[in-house]
């Protein structure tokens, strides 16, 4: 399941780099075992609300990729007949909706955890957002919904410490597991990165929730192995330092010589924070060692002739839907 959905994502960006996919393109690269630690504790009548990042929640609740690739190519027969893009997707059948709008995905689901209540008893719904959108209005007033009128929701945020391209820590007061412990639900943080410790939290979380009918939160440690959108700065920067530096280095040092604008201090705070953030995403290996993928593969009790036979199947599967979504 993790597999399938991370060689999907490279088949997207491929596409995305040919030119064939138009806009930005947010994947899920790097929030796989969150996706399927939690989608493993789900059963037929539970709802998804989903964020800008929905690829793999969607693969992993059964939608097809034919179907997907369809609608991020923008064909009639896509998804959400190709108006959707891949931030705005809907699968009624599945009770699954995503939003590009920045939490978004707590009304979302409280409205699902609502109906469940009263129309689908013992029915849960998921809402997926990161750290940044914690900050959101609409998300807090969902968290008191919740409470107040007893809805079986979880709230899953998947923090990556980035709001795009801002520490998420620089423009969040306190901690988000105590903000949300003060509405009375219960959360904890937990490895995004281990599938396996997200499906235990998952696991107890959704039970509690079935059972009394109250929300709950998991906030998921993660990383986004492609940045905040594919071609992010941030990471090219890091993968390529020097042919990118060579064309930011004369704009920023233009603005800091520049003799209008803001003090001379200012300026210099500015370059600094920038300064730190390149050097983090300089440093080798600092996304790929919380890279799902390659921690599940070294625990896995299969031999590599298994995995690799796994992978294959694998890749012909999506590699043919494919050759049909682009035919």
């Amino acid at each position: 399941m993790i597999y399938r959905s991370r060689y999907f994502e490279l088949v997207v960006a491929d596409l995305w780099q040919q030119g064939l996919i138009s806009g930005e393109m947010h994947l899920s690269m790097g929030e796989e075992a969150i996706c399927a630690g939690i989608n493993d504790h789900l059963k037929e009548g539970d709802a998804l609300a989903l964020d800008h990042r929905g690829t793999a929640p969607l693969l992993m609740r059964g939608v097809e990729p034919v179907s997907l690739l369809k609608e991020f190519l923008g064909k009639p027969d896509g998804l959400c007949r190709g108006q959707g893009g891949h931030m705005h997707l809907f699968e009624p059948g599945l009770l699954t909706a995503s939003s590009g709008i920045v939490g978004a995905a707590g009304p979302a689901a409280a409205g699902f955890a609502l109906a469940s209540k009263y129309l689908r008893k013992g029915n849960i719904a998921v809402s997926y957002f990161g750290e940044g959108a914690v900050n959101q209005g609409m998300l807090m007033e969902s968290f008191n919904l919740a409470v107040a009128w007893r809805l079986p929701v979880l709230f899953v945020c998947k923090d990556n410490r980035w709001s795009i391209t801002t520490e998420s820590e620089s423009v969040t007061g306190g901690k988000i597991i105590d903000r949300v412990r003060s509405f009375g639900i219960s959360g904890e943080v937990i490895d995004g990165s281990s599938v396996a410790e997200v499906w235990e939290s998952a696991g107890k979380a959704i039970d509690q929730i079935r059972r009394r009918n109250v929300p709950a939160f998991i906030q998921a440690r993660c990383v986004h192995l492609e940045g905040h959108f594919l071609g992010d700065p941030l990471i090219e920067i890091g993968r390529k330092p020097l042919k990118k530096i060579k064309h930011l280095g004369g704009p920023l040092i233009k603005s800091v010589l520049n003799p209008t604008g803001g003090k001379v201090k200012d300026r210099y705070i500015a370059i600094q924070a920038l300064g730190s953030v390149m050097i983090e995403h300089m440093r080798p290996n600092v996304l790929s060692k919380m890279d799902p993928v390659k921690i599940l593969k070294e625990k896995l009790s299969l031999t590599m002739s298994d995995i690799r036979t796994m992978e294959d199947e694998i890749k012909k599967e999506i590699d043919a839907a494919v050759a049909r979504a682009t035919a």
